[in-house]
């Protein structure tokens, strides 16, 4: 016979509950009458209550329903319940079990106990003292419960805190590189997902990359099922944790390179001009959100849940006083168990220690960029110590000599042809000696000032393959500082490969120094420069420089490449002239316009052969 009362649970007054989550006590005897009687006076003090009558229903009971404590008779038709007790004890050890019997026995009442019975009751039993043994015995079994509950957290805190104190360690004993970083990344999503961490059962990082143009998947870790991440976690031994340790035996299991969650975070691209994105919002406003069944206090993109294949995460920013680093996402794509404030508190101190690690690793790499950068001004300028004022020599020298070439032709030509003029009308020897003295002096300044003219108009490029990625940058190099000073901030852009010209690499170098420089005077107070080298088209490759200066008035766009013209207070305003040369020695073009964003543009146009 089975028979089942559905009460409250235990909830006096005067008497902390101890049943939870609609746990059960199960009365297993053979007699209906006294399991009907014995269900009764439980009813009375708000017990629920299940019965068996036989080991066979027992069981049955134990595995459907959520049993807190059996009343079990040691004469059952079947099996003894002496004999129960060992298997219900070794396979259910929260189970509190009471023993009845009606045989008065010292010898059975300490047998039942050494096999691991929490009390004996004979019968008849009295009615009047059970509440409180029942009360006794079910609150000895919450304080068991709960203390290693607690215990479970206590050891969950200090695996937690050991890791972060061991990544706080590796961070400040060592430099970090773009390995290292990656470590340490690894090691952080451990945290959350392991056993003796937060037990999330996946979690996914992306960052924004270089520019900030977008949010991109970075690392991920979590198992293709329950059964695989518990047996990894187990492995896991907290007496010797260390980070080097954790790191490789993370690698040994392969857990970092599961396929499901690494096509996952491969997939994860997000534009940052998304403002409305959740993730993009989340990182911004550097709050944590919480999805619950596709809900959220704003719009989820049904994409991103296609892609994680869940409706209940969370996601955590990262961040530094600086700027968004990015965002963590963790669910409980297994369990199914629903995330707590507490565990996203949790989740929180985890992201911060990766925000300090990413942080890190950024300052150090800037501060490799900027030795870099300096070792390459240093050899640069080293290299190229006089060719600034080379090429303004050049420049200035050079045009000035066309232009005075030209200027001073016209009058020779009129003092040499009066000079022939006035010969030819008088036959005074005196007069005559003069005169051809003055045509002779004027056909010599003519053939000098032509030779002259001649030399500047007459340079011709010496070709040879140049990287352009290659000779930018050193043009860049030569006013680093200057940018530096002037707090103007530059970008260099080239496609993939590299384009290899066929250039005068000293004629260009010139070019592409005085188009900085001029970009670099246009902005005293700071700015931007671009340089964008854009893939081949048509046989042709453009190589275009941008500033946020003031820009060219529409005015003097025209003139902006005439010999001698300049806005500026100093300077022959030649550079430009030489510019305009140079490619055009080259059989390519340069246009110069307003940006409509404000500043100059300068649009150099190069053939491929």
């Amino acid at each position: 016979m089975v028979a089942s009362r559905h009460l409250s649970a235990l909830s006096d007054s005067d008497s902390m509950p101890y049943l939870e989550n609609d746990e059960k006590i199960l009365i297993v005897d053979d007699y209906p009458d006294f399991v009907l009687l014995l269900q009764d006076f439980l009813e009375e003090h708000k017990f629920s209550t299940l019965s068996a009558g036989s080991a066979a229903q027992l069981r049955q009971m134990v595995a459907e329903e959520n049993i807190a404590m059996i009343l079990l008779d040691i004469g059952l038709p079947d099996v003894s319940g002496l004999e129960l007790l060992p298997e219900l004890k070794n396979e259910h050890p929260d189970l509190a079990v009471i023993m009845l019997t009606a045989v008065t026995d010292l010898e059975t009442a300490l047998d039942c106990i050494r096999r691991g019975a929490d009390d004996y009751l004979t019968k008849p039993i009295k009615f009047s003292a059970l509440p409180a043994t029942l009360h006794t015995i079910l609150e000895k079994r919450r304080l068991t419960i709960n203390n290693r509950r607690y215990q479970q957290q206590i050891e969950q805190a200090r695996f937690r805190n050991q890791l972060l104190h061991e990544l706080t360690l590796q961070m400040n004993t060592a430099y970090l590189s773009m390995t290292d970083l990656d470590e340490i990344l690894q090691a952080i999503l451990v945290g959350i997902t392991a056993e003796q961490g937060l037990r999330f059962n996946r979690a996914f990082l992306a960052l924004f990359d270089e520019q900030g143009e977008a949010l991109v998947g970075r690392l991920a870790i979590g198992p293709g099922n329950r059964e695989d991440g518990v047996r990894m976690w187990n492995d896991i031994q907290t007496k010797d944790l260390c980070f080097e340790d954790l790191i490789r035996r993370i690698r040994e299991h392969s857990f970092i390179d599961n396929s499901e969650v690494n096509h996952i975070v491969q997939a994860l691209h997000i534009n940052a001009d998304q403002s409305e994105h959740i993730l993009i919002r989340a990182a911004r406003e550097r709050r944590s959100i919480q999805v619950i069944n596709g809900e959220s206090p704003w719009p989820v993109p049904p994409e991103l849940l296609g892609l994680l294949q869940e409706e209940s995460f969370v996601i955590v920013p990262l961040y530094s006083p600086r700027r968004s680093l990015g965002v963590i996402i963790a669910d409980h794509f297994v369990t199914m168990k629903p995330i707590s404030e507490t565990l996203v508190r949790d989740l929180e101190s985890f992201a911060s220690q990766a925000s300090l690690a990413i942080e890190h690793c950024h300052l150090y790499m800037a501060m490799e960029n900027r030795i870099l950068e300096l070792k390459a001004v240093t050899r640069e300028l080293e290299q190229n110590k006089d060719l600034l004022i080379e090429a303004e020599r050049y420049s200035a020298v050079g045009h000035m000599a066309a232009q005075l070439a030209h200027k001073i032709r016209n009058p020779i030509t009129s003092i040499g042809g009066t000079a022939r003029l006035l010969a030819r009308k008088t036959n005074d020897p005196k007069w005559l000696k003069f005169l051809n003295m003055m045509t002779s002096e004027v056909i010599k300044i003519e053939t000098t000032l032509e030779d002259l003219f001649n030399f500047v108009e007459t340079v011709q490029p010496e070709k040879e393959p140049v990287a352009l990625h290659e000779l930018l940058t050193k043009s860049l190099m030569l006013y680093y500082s200057s940018m530096k000073k002037q707090n103007i901030s530059h970008r260099l852009i080239t496609p993939e490969p590299e384009p290899v010209l066929q250039l005068d690499r000293k004629l260009m170098h010139q070019a592409f120094v005085h188009l900085i420089r001029n970009s670099i005077e246009a902005m005293p107070e700071g700015g931007r420069l671009k340089i964008t080298v854009t893939p081949p088209s048509e046989k042709t490759i453009r190589i275009i420089f941008e500033d946020t200066g003031p820009g060219i008035a529409d005015a003097n766009l025209t003139l902006a490449t005439d010999p001698f013209f300049t806005t500026k207070t100093f300077g022959t305003g030649m550079g430009l002239t030489l510019v305009k040369r140079t490619i055009k020695d080259h059989q390519g073009s340069l246009l110069i316009e307003r940006r409509k964003s404000g500043g100059t543009r300068s649009i150099l146009r190069l053939p491929i052969d």
